[in-house]
């Protein structure tokens, strides 16, 4: 069996968490627990092009407010 995160032919969804973490996720399968469908579904490229677009700060998002408190 193939890859299902690897496949061009197939469609995905961009998922984030609430930590603004991204991933990409087969169009088949199940929206995992704590996860949102921010794009899609669509090809894999178009997903990969709107993850590395919109996925500017790999920080999740609870280190990034720690570190502004750390800051200040």
């Amino acid at each position: 069996m193939a890859n299902p995160f690897e496949d061009d032919n197939a469609e995905y969804f961009v998922l984030v968490n609430e930590e603004g973490q991204y991933s990409i996720w087969p169009a088949f399968a199940e929206v995992p627990a704590g996860w949102n469908v921010a794009h899609g579904a669509a090809g894999r490229q178009e997903c990969l092009d709107h993850v590395n677009e919109h996925w500017v700060d790999m920080r999740p998002r609870s280190l990034v407010a720690a570190m502004a408190a750390d800051a200040s």
